[in-house]
C-alpha cells in the first residue's frame, strides 16, 4: 500500500519493510548527496515540499489508505526538517490518520546532529518510532574515500543519542564498499562498530555499482576494485566474527546478496558463520546473478 501517483516526485526509494506502508513525501533527494556509491538521488535536486502538498497529501491518504498502519517518511533526509515542522507534521498525522501505529524514516548522522536528545524524544512521543540509518562502515578511511558525511565515531554518537531518546535503529552496511584493497579492515571495524551501536536491527548489503555514480568512474579509472562472490562472503564472515548485538537481529537477505542470512544475535551467530563457511567451500549455492538485480 503506497500513495502510489499522489504528488511522489521521481523515483522513491524506501527500506523492503516499507512495502506496505503509507509513502509520504516531505522532502525531495538529500541535503549530502556526495556519497560516491549511492545513486538514489543524483538526478534530484535537495527540497523540502510545502505543508500544503503535504496535508493534501495527507488526506490523500486518509481517504484511501484508512485501514493501514504504518507510515514511511520519504524522500532520503526527512529527519533534516526543522523540529518545529517535524512535530507539526507528526501531530497532523496523528490527527488525519489516527490508525497510524508506526511510523519511520531514514535518518544519517547529518541530521541527527542537528536535533538534541530531548527535540528526538519529543519525536518519539509525537509517533516516530524506527530511523534506518545508513553506516555503510565503520572504518574511517572507507567512509571518506567515499565522501560520506561523518566519521564512525560522529556515526555512534548520533546513533546513541537517537536509542537514548527511545526510538529504534535499523542499521545498514555495505559489503564491498572497501573494494578489494580494504577489505578486512572494511568489515572487521564494522563489526566493530555495528556492536557498539548495537540496534535492533542490522542489515548487511552487497554493494553494487551503478553507472553515473562517482563509484563508477573510479572503477573505469582503475581507481576501485570490486569483491567477487568469495570476497563478499569473506567480508561476511569477518562482519558476523566482530558482531555482537544485545539482542538483534542480522540480515544479508536483500537481493544484492550473493548469500541470505536472517538470524537472531546472539543465539544464531555460530549457525549463521556455519552457512557462511560452507558457502565459501562451495558446499551452499549461492543465488544467481540474475536474482542479484534491483
Amino acid at each position: 500500500m503506497t500513495l502510489l501517483g499522489e504528488d511522489l516526485e521521481g523515483q522513491v526509494i524506501r527500506p523492503p519493510a516499507e512495502a506496505e506502508s503509507i509513502l509520504l513525501q516531505v522532502t525531495l533527494g538529500c541535503s549530502h548527496n556526495k556519497c560516491d556509491f549511492c545513486p538514489a538521488y543524483k538526478g534530484k535536486r535537495f527540497a523540502i515540499k510545502s505543508p500544503e502538498r503535504i496535508r493534501a497529501a495527507l488526506d490523500y491518504a486518509a481517504h484511501h489508505f484508512a485501514d493501514v498502519r504504518r507510515l514511511f517518511l520519504c524522500d532520503g533526509d526527512a529527519l533534516i526538517l526543522p523540529q518545529e515542522r517535524l512535530e507539526d507534521l507528526l501531530t497532523d498525522i496523528r490527527q488525519r490518520l489516527p490508525q497510524v501505529t508506526r511510523i519511520s524514516t531514514y535518518a544519517n548522522a547529518k541530521a541527527l546532529s542537528r536535533k538534541t536528545e530531548a527535540e528526538l524524544a519529543r519525536l518519539r512521543a509525537l509517533g516516530l518510532s524506527t530511523l534506518y540509518l545508513g553506516l555503510e562502515s565503520g572504518d574511517d578511511e572507507t567512509l571518506a574515500s567515499m565522501h560520506k558525511w561523518g566519521d564512525a565515531e560522529e556515526h555512534l554518537r548520533q546513533a546513541a543519542k537517537a536509542k537514548a531518546a527511545g526510538l529504534k535503529l535499523s542499521v545498514t552496511v555495505l559489503l564491498g564498499l572497501g573494494g578489494q584493497t580494504r577489505a578486512r579492515e572494511h568489515a572487521e571495524a564494522t563489526g566493530r562498530a555495528l556492536s557498539r551501536m548495537d540496534p535492533e536491527q542490522a542489515a548487511a548489503l552487497a554493494l553494487m555499482i551503478v553507472p553515473g555514480t562517482p563509484l563508477h568512474q573510479r572503477l573505469l579509472a582503475g581507481d576501485f576494485t570490486p569483491q567477487n562472490d568469495q570476497g563478499l562472503l569473506q567480508e561476511l564472515a569477518w562482519l558476523l566474527e566482530t558482531t555482537n548485538l544485545t539482542s538483534g537481529l542480522f540480515f544479508s537477505n536483500h537481493a544484492s546478496n550473493p548469500l541470505r542470512l536472517k538470524l537472531r544475535l546472539p543465539r544464531d551467530k555460530q549457525a549463521g558463520l556455519s552457512l557462511i563457511h560452507n558457502a565459501l567451500a562451495g558446499q551452499t549455492p549461492l543465488v544467481p546473478h540474475a536474482y542479484r538485480r534491483l
